[in-house]
């Protein structure tokens, strides 16, 4: 593979500069091929010629045939201009292409610079055509994509991305995610493409775009890939105007001491605190108050003495002692004054309520207030939030319902809509949380700030997280990547079918949507990525209730062949793998299963068996160590009522886990509307079960491997 002494990074600085010298953002081809050649990517052979005299000349030293482009700054689109001919065979007909290449080109666009003709080897016959390119993402910053080429990657958008620069194994993880994979290792007797060289032409491409932040994109399309190798052959690269505007980072002590002192406070001051009911700083008053915050509660308001049997300040420098949280529940135009007070009292974190910055086109206001917070060295949540919950320190810092089930997810949204209805679904499905944080506009704590405090609580066991964007893709990637190894991170990105930003021109860039980058490098951080907002609820819910799995083998035991049917499906569709039920093993479920029954996988019953029957296949698939995970089917029936299946199931997973077996179970519950309590009864006891759906509990299951493998406690 590549090595960075491989790579002539000298020669690339002074093809660049001398572009930029010229204002010039497209490289031409013979620049191409210089950089190209310093980063060791194999092109054809080639040559610049100004005449057709010299075309000839370069035409038999190359060998025929040939292809000739036009080579110009101003014309991008070679092939619209009539600036490209392929398969030429002879002088003659390289003498002839030559000048109709010139005479289209001046005809395209009078006005462009016209450096000559590139003479180029024609690439060998055979060879599957890829793509490989590198682009600058708003989000994450350079990554490098991959995908089938030519016509292909127009039609099919089979592309994937990673961070650059790439890995080996990020890489070759990126010849088998495109949904062509199978291609590359050779179909009806064609040959596999060389693995190693291809890999190794994504890591280079990657690493010149990760050296140079000025390269806005490298597009080799298409890129003939075959048994004896690789070869680029057309290069394209761009050059951006400015380099990006540098974001405030902070360390991660930084970040772990101003978060924690967010989170578990000892004194809190209520910026417009209020007496009159109705008013968003007597809500937080009160919330404070009745949820039985221990620490110390200052309210701040100038025109009162006593808040809620509080005594009240005019200032908040007024204020004894440190204070940890400033929380402000006044009107924007007043919070930059009220800001330069908080930072002057060295107070480390103060939370927004008020709206009427960026979300309503203020920016500027928004802008102050950040500058404000920079120069006192405070951490800014929000604006434009509803607040937080923390609930093992029964803070709720909020003007909406309060909520005080402790359990171990940590829940954030930058949509205060979505906060409640996260709120509200913690509150019917009794989940506990450790914390539910609004993020807003984001004018400064973000994800990945949170996310860095969240891995290392103790009281946290899975994080979930409402995004509209991501104001730093790589130090969000950085924080996940400390935090997977050790409990699962849920991201729900709304915005899916939005169109990406565009990179105007190449293939590459315009493959570069923002959903399409988000999707492959989530996956990399180890990152579960849920659809909607129930799946991510449910998944925040359900992790921490499921044993990590110890290997792949899933049996499915069921009561109804309709739901083992639908149940396989699901398994297949979350990526997980039905075991293959050895002979001894398949002789032992007989045993208990009638002999209209069907054993194999899935595992049938049938309907009309008593509790019996459930108990003893299902403690078989705990007993035996070749089983990893059970998927449970019920059918509602006299035989065995709902609750009947539930009791029975809940002891016989209980008696495993005392005995130190923990296999994750999850339950499709399907019946009369009885089986919503035995769901729920399931769930409290340690099996995540649902009614009415087979789809529900494989998805969970299937996100919980996906975390195991990225988090590599399962490879």
């Amino acid at each position: 593979m590549a090595d960075d002494t491989t790579y002539d990074t000298a020669a690339v600085r002074a093809v660049l500069d001398a572009a930029r010298a010229e204002g010039r953002s497209a490289l031409t081809a013979p620049e191409g091929k210089l950089i190209t050649d310093a980063y060791g990517i194999p092109t054809p052979a080639e040559g610049l010629a100004e005449s057709a005299d010299d075309a000839v000349a370069l035409a038999d030293r190359i060998g025929f045939p040939v292809a000739l482009k036009i080579v110009s700054p101003d014309i991008l689109h070679k092939t619209d201009a009539g600036g490209v001919q392929v398969g030429l065979n002879s002088a003659a007909e390289v003498r002839g292409a030559f000048t109709a290449i010139v005479t289209n080109a001046r005809a395209y666009d009078p006005g462009a610079r016209i450096k000559g003709v590139q003479v180029q080897q024609m690439v060998p016959a055979g060879g599957q055509e890829v793509i490989v390119g590198a682009v600058t993402d708003p989000t994450f910053g350079k990554v490098v994509a991959f995908g089938l080429g030519g016509v292909l990657v127009e039609v099919l958008k089979d592309i994937t991305f990673r961070l650059a620069p790439a890995s080996r194994d990020d890489a070759l993880s990126m010849l088998d995610s495109i949904r062509a994979a199978e291609v590359l290792r050779g179909v009806r007797g064609g040959a596999a493409v060389d693995r190693e060289a291809l890999a190794d032409l994504v890591v280079r491409v990657s690493r010149l775009a990760a050296d140079f932040p000025e390269v806005a994109e490298v597009d080799l399309n298409p890129v003939f890939a075959s048994a004896s190798g690789v070869l680029a052959a057309d290069v394209r690269i761009l050059l951006s105007d400015e380099p990006p505007a540098e974001r405030r980072r902070y360390s991660r002590e930084e970040i772990l001491a101003a978060m924690g002192r967010l989170m578990q406070p000892r004194s809190v001051a209520v910026i417009g605190a209020s007496n009159e009911q109705g008013k968003i700083g007597n809500s937080v008053m009160r919330n404070l108050i009745d949820g039985g915050f221990p620490g110390e509660i200052h309210p701040v308001n100038p025109k009162s003495d006593d808040i809620l049997g509080r005594k009240a300040y005019k200032s908040v420098t007024d204020v004894p002692g440190e204070v940890d949280v400033a929380v402000f529940a006044i009107p924007a135009k007043f919070v930059p004054a009220a800001l330069e007070e908080v930072g002057r009292k060295g107070i480390p974190n103060a939370v927004l309520i008020p709206s009427g910055f960026a979300e309503t086109g203020e920016h500027e206001l928004q802008e102050r207030i950040v500058a404000i917070a920079e120069e006192h060295g405070t951490r800014l949540l929000g604006p434009n939030i509803y607040g937080y919950y923390s609930t093992w320190q029964d803070l709720c810092a909020t003007f909406c319902t309060p909520y005080d089930v402790k359990g171990p997810v940590a829940l954030t949204s930058q949509s205060g809509g979505i906060g409640m209805a996260i709120l509200g679904f913690a509150r019917t499905t009794r989940t506990g949380v450790s914390a539910i944080v609004g993020l807003g506009n984001k004018s400064d704590v973000d994800e990945d700030d949170l996310l860095t405090y969240f891995g290392e609580d103790p009281n946290t066991r899975c994080i979930a997280m409402h995004l509209e964007d991501l104001k730093d893709g790589r130090a969000f990637v950085e924080a996940a990547r400390a935090t997977v190894p050790k409990k699962p991170v849920v991201v729900l990105k709304a915005g899916r079918t939005a169109a990406g930003a565009k990179a105007a021109g190449s293939h590459t860039g315009a493959l570069a949507g923002d959903d399409a980058v988000y999707d492959d490098i989530l996956r990399q951080a180890g990152v579960i990525r849920a659809p909607g907002l129930n799946e991510m609820l449910e998944y925040a819910r359900a992790l921490p209730v499921l044993p990590t799995p110890q290997g792949d083998n899933v049996v499915i035991i069921t009561g109804a062949g309709g739901s083992g049917v639908l149940l396989s499906d699901a398994i297949v569709d979350n990526g997980l793998s039905l075991m293959e039920i050895p002979a001894d093993l398949d002789a032992a479920f007989r045993r208990f299963i009638p002999p209209f029954g069907a054993a194999g996988n899935p595992v049938d019953i049938t309907g009309g068996e008593p509790p019996a029957t459930y108990e003893a296949t299902i403690r078989l698939g705990l007993e035996d160590p070749r089983i990893h995970a059970l998927v449970l089917g019920y059918w509602h029936t006299i035989v065995t009522p709902p609750m009947v299946f539930a009791e029975l199931t809940a002891r016989v997973v209980e008696e495993f886990r005392a005995r130190g077996i923990h296999k994750p179970v999850v339950a499709s519950l399907a019946g009369d509307t009885e089986v919503e309590q035995a769901s729920q009864y399931l769930f409290e006891h340690g099996v995540v079960a649902y009614p009415y759906t087979t789809e529900k509990p494989v998805a969970v299951l299937g996100a919980k491997y996906r975390w195991a493998r990225s988090a590599g406690l399962l490879t």
